[in-house]
């Protein structure tokens, strides 16, 4: 960690706002390695002992949430009129955390929160082609072609057609169940796609995105830290960063 301002390092460990922090900073609130601190510019680094009041503030650099998003709350850090992933998570450690791609505000499922730009980027960029699969009630039967057509591409109205996907359906009838794996990330993408062939998505929730699963055991709104295992395989970093 390089050296930063002490109002923005209480910010990113959740110890307030950056104007919260400010006047903790200056009614003496604030100790590092022993001593009253009243600058908010004043640079601390992670080797530093925080103190507010009694209460250390530890650093962590990278933090990564597993969340069972649950319909009706949006994907984003902060909205004036629906609730936010992030209002899931108000105890988390750090204070800037985001959601790793979108799911839309009716989709449940998985979704990964981090403050880790890079990781995101490694798992959104299209040329990385990482797979997210869905779980998808739809109305009506796939046709037997479906399948084909999914592995083919599709057009749905933008930008040329799909990067090849795979359909599983699991059960037929009026109400379809089906599995779909993509490597993309478009707006609505897999409901268009389904549309795409004369059918529509009833519910959709996210299972896996590359080999990161959803966990059957927690509930929708609910969320953990990733394992040690599970990040190991996501993202590989050098001692030195």
């Amino acid at each position: 960690m390089k050296p930063v301002r002490l109002d923005k390092f209480l910010s990113d460990m959740k110890a307030g706002t950056r104007s919260q922090v400010k006047n903790l900073i200056r009614k003496g609130r604030i100790s590092v390695n022993g001593a009253v601190i009243k600058s908010p510019g004043y640079k601390v680094s992670e080797k530093d002992c925080v103190m507010e009041g009694d209460h250390q503030v530890s650093y962590r650099k990278y933090e990564y949430l597993l969340l069972n998003k649950p319909a009706g709350v949006v994907s984003a850090t902060e909205d004036k009129k629906e609730k936010t992933v992030l209002d899931l998570v108000s105890n988390a450690a750090r204070g800037d955390l985001f959601p790793v791609g979108r799911l839309d505000k009716d989709t449940e499922g998985l979704l990964l929160l981090t403050n880790d730009g890079r990781l995101a980027h490694d798992l959104l960029s299209p040329k990385k082609h990482v797979s997210k699969t869905y779980l998808a009630k739809i109305s009506g039967q796939p046709g037997p072609d479906a399948a084909a057509l999914f592995a083919e591409g599709l057009d749905i109205g933008d930008k040329g057609i799909t990067l090849p996907a795979r359909l599983e359906i699991l059960k037929t009838g009026e109400e379809s169940i089906v599995r779909i794996t993509i490597q993309e990330g478009r707006y609505h993408q897999v409901k268009r796609m389904f549309e795409a062939i004369g059918c529509s998505v009833i519910y959709l929730r996210r299972i896996s995105m590359g080999t990161l699963k959803l966990d059957d055991s927690l509930l929708p709104g609910n969320w953990r830290p990733l394992t040690d295992d599970e990040l190991s395989k996501l993202i590989i970093r050098n001692e030195s960063e």
